[in-house]
């Protein structure tokens, strides 16, 4: 079996669901379905894929790293091993959180790894489908190629960025699919339609979104990737030599760079990293490699994919009993209300509210979001607002 590395991609603030997702407790450690939390399924899946052999490391955050370690708590001495938390000494987006992922992984074995890229705040399930999928876009890193996944949209979303696919490439090899794994009910398991990409496209206006669901095909854009570490390092010093040159100054962690809080390894020392990060500018993965990339196929996605962005989707969990919305609420003549809150709420006389408090007491800001159901896509502009305020405590 192939052995994989996993990257968890678990950094940054998720403040589409501010005020409960914000730097304190970003949305990846939120209630997902399945009384996980969104970065304990992450986890679940980069654990399935690594096969018992590959490595899962984790790029978080410093102020972050308890609630990795609370996640892991539960993991077997075998799966503990296999771990590793780096955490950013800066945010600085996804393109040097790959970077640095991408080179831990190959200087402390000294060899080139393949290696997966994964979210941690997406809801992807079942787990068999997804690992088939994964195991495709690894077999295509594996030929020189940087292997992303596409999601066929559902509508003309705005809120995704898209990939435009060429020609479909021959099937791959045999062997991705477990004898019955039983996926989706789609009968004899089929090997995944993987095809050539033609470009990248950033978040469209309705109307462009529409003309790529017209197009046929336009998928959007899942944000998780594969390739060898070898390949995307030569890609990086190819399409981005001043991101990249900073982080090839680093050298093998020493032994004693690793602590282990909580039974889990945090790569607390690496002499240089944090010049390295100081040294770049801000930028994603996509806009400073992917886009760039002349080697990138796609794996058209069959597992069910949903980015929770919203309140207004995480109430319509929480309604069909998948996620958390906990809170001790009273009413009185009101009704179709969302409430998720750490302290008592009462609602008198209201109607299709969405209200989430947060009291503090959990060492976050103080705040409460109060909007009509429908509307939560105006928290983009509320942080906006308390980021233009110079507030930015409150996220």
């Amino acid at each position: 079996m192939m052995v994989i590395d996993c990257i968890i991609m678990a950094g940054g603030a998720g403040t589409r669901l501010w005020p409960a997702s914000n730097s304190y407790r970003p949305k990846q450690f939120l209630s997902a379905p399945g009384n996980r939390t969104f970065f304990e399924a992450a986890l679940d899946r980069a654990l399935a894929l690594s096969g018992g052999e590959g490595r899962v490391i984790v790029i978080t955050g410093e102020g972050q790293v308890n609630h990795v370690i609370g996640a892991c708590a539960g993991l077997g001495e075998k799966d503990r091993k296999r771990l590793v938390v780096i955490p950013e000494p800066l945010a600085k987006n996804t393109a040097p959180a790959v970077i640095s992922g991408a080179l831990y992984a190959a200087l402390s074995s000294g060899e080139d790894r393949t290696i997966l890229v994964l979210t941690s705040d997406h809801i992807i399930r079942p787990l068999p489908v997804f690992t088939a999928d994964a195991r495709a876009a690894a077999a295509g890193a594996g030929e020189d190629h940087l292997a992303v996944f596409g999601i066929a949209p559902a509508g003309p979303a705005t809120g995704y960025g898209y990939i435009e696919t060429a020609e479909l490439l021959p099937s791959k090899p045999e062997g991705l699919y477990e004898k019955g794994s039983g996926l989706s009910g789609r009968g004899e398991p089929e090997p995944p339609r993987i095809y050539r990409v033609s470009s990248f496209h950033e978040k469209p206006d309705l109307k462009t979104a529409e003309a790529f669901l017209a197009a046929g095909n336009f998928y959007w854009n899942s944000g998780m990737f594969a390739f060898s570490s070898r390949f995307i390092i030569e890609e990086f010093r190819r399409n981005a030599p001043e991101l990249l040159q900073p982080f090839e100054r680093l050298r093998p962690p020493g032994p004693g760079a690793m602590v282990f809080r909580g039974g889990i390894p945090v790569l607390e020392e690496w002499p240089g990293l944090k010049e390295a990060y100081g040294a770049v500018k801000s930028i994603s993965f996509d806009y400073a490699e992917a886009e760039k990339c002349e080697r990138t196929v796609m794996v058209a996605a069959d597992f069910q994919w949903l980015d929770v962005g919203s309140w207004d989707e995480y109430a319509k969990l929480a309604a069909a009993g998948e996620a958390a919305g906990g809170a001790e609420v009273y009413e009185a003549g009101s009704a179709g209300c969302f409430v998720d809150a750490d302290i008592p709420v009462a609602l008198c006389g209201v109607k299709d509210l969405i209200v989430v408090v947060r009291s503090g007491k959990d060492g976050g800001p103080p705040s409460v979001l109060i909007s009509r159901k429908g509307e939560t896509q105006g928290v983009r502009e509320i942080v906006e607002k308390i980021r233009a305020a110079g507030r930015t405590e409150l996220l």
